[in-house]
């Protein structure tokens, strides 16, 4: 077995650090724009009297710096190349996105609003599989170009991680010789809004509550009439852009079905595995960030005129969270680098498992890390001239969102007991 990390991923890298130094940190330091990143962050990135929504100066630097890295040549890494990427893998992204969490705060990758000068494009791939001709130039091209960005509309309020007793409705309807489908519902925290041009919504269109097939998506633009922002909700971490909407009398002709009609909850995994190790790995790069920084600070700070690294209740946890990251890393790069290796249809079937294994232990340990580093750095690192809360408040929401922790405990323990995955047909 070769555990090294290939040579053209490392002079890769080395590119994407040249190309932060001498096209990002040039951004950053422009303007003042480090009041985005420094102790102000939330206060600046945050516009308090348009509900919460992020300021547009901020989003502008974000667009800057997506534009910059597109011209550059790498923010569409991971797109297939006839759309301008460069077909970049499931390990290359894992290893990119847990060096990027690493440097700490920047403009090179904040997900807090999931930009990355690498960009993730889950809906790339759905499109790809599932939409027509048409649908792809329109949603895949119109992506990059910037002409269309697409919301996901899945999660209810009254039913949050079971989409399978979805309530929104959608039937058939023809208005003005056209046939399409009325929609009718509610939906909770779609991300985007504010600068969606469509909302991929979910809707039951047959079957019975409780049953995974019948529910289909549609692709209703944003605006359109009785779709309503009922309100912004403000979460631990700050800016919003979380919304409750309701559709009432929601009218879309059948072109806008995307993928086979009741199939929508296959198309929703569709891109879940994706997002779930790139997310993994972000969450261990940070965990790694405040891990280093609390081992620099601890050998810095001398407190009684000793190091406090020197203290073992000062080492030890760290010790813990170091090997943590240690056995972490290796799993999420064996599980990506084998989800690059076999048809994407087969990652649900097989190893689905070990990237919700992945997934759901980042994230617990990204706030575990934290709160560590928190703890050892004492005042200044509970306060916002440090990053730990940033990072704290930004990583909890993973163990939610993504597939909830307890969700993705269920898809291992249905491979483990042999309910699903390959020990189904031996133990049945």
């Amino acid at each position: 077995m070769d555990f090294t990390i290939p040579q053209p991923l490392e002079e890769y890298y080395a590119e994407l650090e040249r190309f932060i130094e001498a096209a990002i940190e040039p951004l950053v330091a422009k303007d003042d724009n480090i009041r985005f990143f420094d102790h102000r962050r939330e206060n600046a990135r945050t516009d308090w009297d348009r509900e919460g929504l992020p300021n547009h100066e901020w989003e502008d630097l974000l667009r800057q710096a997506r534009k910059a890295a597109d011209e550059a040549g790498h923010w569409r890494f991971s797109a297939p190349k006839k759309f301008g990427g460069k077909d970049g893998s499931n390990l290359w992204m894992a290893v990119i996105r847990d060096r990027f969490a690493q440097r700490g705060l920047g403009l090179h990758n904040d997900l807090q609003n999931e930009h990355s000068i690498v960009g993730n494009f889950p809906f790339v791939a759905m499109f790809e599989t599932f939409g027509t001709e048409e649908q792809k130039q329109e949603f895949i091209l119109g992506g990059f170009e910037g002409t269309r960005r697409v919301a996901f509309g899945l999660t209810e309020p009254d039913h949050g991680s079971d989409a399978t007793h979805m309530e929104t409705r959608a039937v058939r309807e023809t208005r003005d010789g056209v046939e399409g489908w009325r929609i009718d519902g509610e939906k909770m925290w779609i991300t985007g809004m504010h600068v969606a041009t469509h909302c991929a919504l979910f809707a039951r269109t047959d079957g019975e509550d409780g049953n995974a097939r019948g529910i289909t998506c549609f692709l209703v633009p944003n605006p359109t009439d009785g779709l309503k922002i009922e309100e912004w909700m403000w979460t631990f971490n700050m800016p919003t852009d979380h919304p409750r909407l309701s559709f009432t009398n929601v009218w879309v002709p059948d072109s806008a079905v995307l993928g086979q009609k009741g199939k929508g909850l296959s198309l929703a995994q569709s891109f879940v595995h994706q997002n779930r190790i790139r997310q993994a790995a972000s969450s261990l790069g940070a965990a790694q960030y405040c891990i280093e920084e609390s081992v620099k600070y601890a050998r810095q700070r001398k407190p009684f005129g000793e190091e406090l690294a020197r203290n073992q209740a000062i080492q030890f946890p760290l010790v813990e969270l170091a090997t943590q990251c240690e056995m972490l890393r290796l799993l999420i790069y064996k599980t990506a680098w084998e989800m690059d290796n076999m048809p994407h249809e087969q990652i649900e079937r097989t190893i689905s498992d070990k990237v919700s294994m992945c997934n759901y232990w980042a994230n617990r340990l990204v706030c575990e890390a934290a709160d560590r580093a928190m703890q050892v750095h004492g005042g200044i690192g509970y306060s916002r001239h440090k990053p730990f809360e940033h990072i704290y408040r930004h990583h909890r929401r993973y163990r939610i969102t993504e597939g909830a922790e307890e969700i993705q405990m269920r898809k291992v323990a249905a491979y483990l007991f042999g309910y699903l995955g390959p020990k189904r047909d031996a133990t049945a």
